[in-house]
């Protein structure tokens, strides 16, 4: 599965595109219909950048959404919180993340918090998991469950 069609199949239109779609510039993003109203996301403090990768403008210009760089690396407030799953947990900063591996980079989203963040990192900013780091204040800012990532203990 590519960036593209998992922003199809949450969304049932495009998400991304590899280059920008909107005349403005802007990258086209749809807002979670779920969660995507609730306060909590609508009162992020998204980063400003991710590394050297600055914010881009969003279509619709929402604040549970937000985009950067070219490829775009694109954030969304407001799905809802993710169930158990046997798809890899990666925690950092303390945050749990459930990781989706695409065609053309890697899905995370946040597991035990609530309302979830996703976020879809293309390929070209491999290895993804390292943008991961500027998104901690704000999954931090999110609500929490009683669900972390499950922590195996080496065998004998």
């Amino acid at each position: 599965m590519t960036l593209r069609s998992a922003a199809a199949v949450l969304t049932g239109t495009a998400m991304l595109t590899a280059a920008a779609a909107c005349g403005d510039g802007s990258v086209p993003v749809s807002v979670p219909t779920e969660f995507g109203a609730a306060a909590v996301c609508r009162e992020l403090a998204w980063p400003v950048s991710l590394g050297e990768l600055v914010a881009r403008k969003t279509s619709p210009s929402d604040p549970a959404i937000a985009a950067w760089g070219d490829p775009p690396v694109i954030a969304r407030c407001g799905l809802a919180p993710l169930a158990p799953t046997t798809l890899e947990c990666l925690s950092v900063n303390g945050i749990d993340w459930v990781i989706r591996p695409l065609d053309d980079g890697t899905a995370f989203a946040t597991y035990g918090r609530d309302p979830a963040i996703e976020v879809l990192i293309p390929r070209a900013y491999a290895p993804e998991p390292m943008l991961l780091t500027d998104f901690t204040d704000v999954a931090r800012s999110l609500p929490t469950t009683d669900r972390a990532c499950v922590t195996r203990s080496p065998g004998p």
